[in-house]
């Protein structure tokens, strides 16, 4: 579903809201905003790119599935962010690598490839922005790989339960989806949890992981900190 574009979304972008210049403006004349439902693919693996994304409301999780089945995500595109994979399939001109799925119902604006080109070539600010979100994926990426090749995985198991339960007591998550985001294989994600349950640490049932031991966690992810 798409609506014209409402010039008060870029509230969600401040250095977008700077920009001045009569190309920024016409390419912004010709975006436009789509609205998609919970669970709903924006592009797929192989897809050409033609459209530059930006995140207006709800979360879209950008994923890499492997041919016998195993996902890692790569990265969360949440409000007033863009899709840095995006980005680099139109500089590149390349056809997308990985999947984009949406979380929850997500609003998203879209530059079309040709205009986003010409806002690239003409508008100083708008090139400014592309090339500065570019480099923080760049940056996000090199990290995400570092902590799956080098990093413990009881220290990101332990960080990723307390960053989802939050102020709550519980998870509901899957094996499969905490090895997913961990880049790993959904065994060694539950041979892990079924540590923290001997130690008393949390309690597994179908679906849900009751959090026992919030301060033993803690303690987990400090000491791999420090």
């Amino acid at each position: 579903m798409s609506e014209t574009t409402p010039w008060h979304w870029l509230q969600a972008f401040p250095a977008l809201q700077k920009i001045t210049d009569p190309v920024w403006h016409k390419t912004m004349h010709l975006a436009l905003v789509i609205t998609q439902p919970a669970g709903a693919t924006l592009f797929r693996d192989g897809d050409a790119c033609q459209y530059y994304f930006l995140m207006l409301e709800g979360a879209v999780r950008v994923q890499k599935v492997s041919e016998n089945g195993h996902e890692i995500t790569l990265y969360r595109m949440q409000p007033g962010q863009v899709c840095e994979l995006t980005t680099s399939c139109l500089l590149a001109d390349a056809d997308y690598s990985a999947e984009a799925v949406a979380e929850s119902d997500v609003r998203v604006l879209l530059i079309p490839k040709v205009s986003f080109y010409e806002a690239v070539t003409g508008s100083p600010g708008f090139r400014k922005f592309v090339f500065a979100s570019l480099d923080q994926g760049m940056h996000d990426l090199v990290h995400l790989l570092e902590e799956v090749a080098f990093g413990h995985l009881d220290y990101r198991l332990a960080r990723h339960l307390l960053d989802l339960a939050g102020t709550q007591q519980s998870v509901r998550s899957t094996h499969y989806h905490l090895a997913a985001e961990l880049g790993t294989a959904r065994e060694v994600v539950s041979r892990q949890l079924k540590e923290f349950e001997r130690y008393e640490w949390v309690r597994l049932s179908r679906g849900k992981i009751e959090i026992l031991d919030r301060p033993a966690l803690n303690r987990l992810v400090t000491r791999k900190q420090g």
